[in-house]
């Protein structure tokens, strides 16, 4: 199945990326893209997008990345909505908030009280066998 996705170019910290069409198992850095249908460099905004080739591909089959599909919809080659490709947030672990919360207060002792049976009986000592 191809893909369209950006494959990131450019220098440290200067980045500009390609719009690549891509089999879906190719990493995006071996090189080996199918055809390169536009550009983007995030630092100006500036966005190259070949329609005709993009919207060819799409009609063959491949299947814009979701970012990808987010610049189509801005640059008017799709019609749609955009996806979320934010991650989800996830709340801190509840199940430790409510262990914390069942736990009760401890309660004040009194020096009248009678200790239990458990607490007045000493441990019971392992029986110890003759050494022969």
């Amino acid at each position: 199945m191809l893909r369209i996705r950006l494959q990131r170019i450019g220098r440290i910290n200067l980045p500009s990326y390609r719009i690549i069409v891509v089999e879906h198992t190719e990493g995006p850095k071996t090189g080996k893209f199918t055809e390169i249908v536009g550009s983007y460099n995030p630092r100006s905004k500036e966005r190259k997008i070949n329609d005709e080739r993009v919207k060819y591909w799409m009609s063959v089959g491949a299947k814009p990345s979701d970012t990808v599909h987010n610049m189509l919809v801005s640059a008017g080659v799709l019609t749609g909505k955009k996806i979320n490709v934010l991650p989800k947030f996830v709340a801190p672990e509840a199940p430790a908030v409510e262990a914390v919360a069942e736990t009760p207060a401890p309660a004040e002792e009194t020096p009248a009280e009678a200790p239990t049976e458990e607490a007045a009986a000493p441990e019971a000592a392992p029986e110890e066998t003759p050494a022969q």
